[in-house]
């Protein structure tokens, strides 16, 4: 049986920085990186929705699939916090841990409201409208 691993206080919950100076650091690199945010939270918790209702279901392959696809699109904005949340999850399913996966699942949805609440400030400075 594997630990818990709560995601680390230096971790990141959101940062673009590095994406961006890969991109050129210009104007042209925040406009994609802007969309790349805009359409990462455009969608809100619904992923998470879907996920619980998964789980609520008992179709654990079904979560698992939404939390690994999650950890890919939101890693890509520097949300580790976040990606370490959704992994424990999905270990969690892997290794049929089930009464560890409320306690994580709410985990999970702290550190993703924070990734939308954080993502959204950035979008409002970076690219106000």
């Amino acid at each position: 049986m594997s630990d818990i691993v709560p995601p680390q206080a230096g971790e990141t919950t959101f940062t673009v920085d590095t994406l961006l100076k890969y991109m050129g650091n210009d104007d042209k690199a925040l406009a994609v990186v802007g969309k790349i945010v805009r359409d990462a939270v455009t969608p809100g918790m619904e992923p998470l929705e879907r996920a619980k209702a998964a789980l609520d279901e008992q179709r654990f392959h079904d979560a698992g699939r939404i939390f690994h696809s999650l950890r890919g699109s939101i890693g890509t904005l520097g949300a580790k916090r976040m990606v370490a949340a959704a992994l424990a999850v999905e270990q969690a399913l892997v290794e049929q841990r089930t009464s560890e996966i409320p306690t994580l699942f709410a985990a999970l949805q702290t550190e993703y409201q924070a990734v939308l609440d954080q993502a959204s400030a950035w979008l409002k400075h970076n690219l106000p409208q």
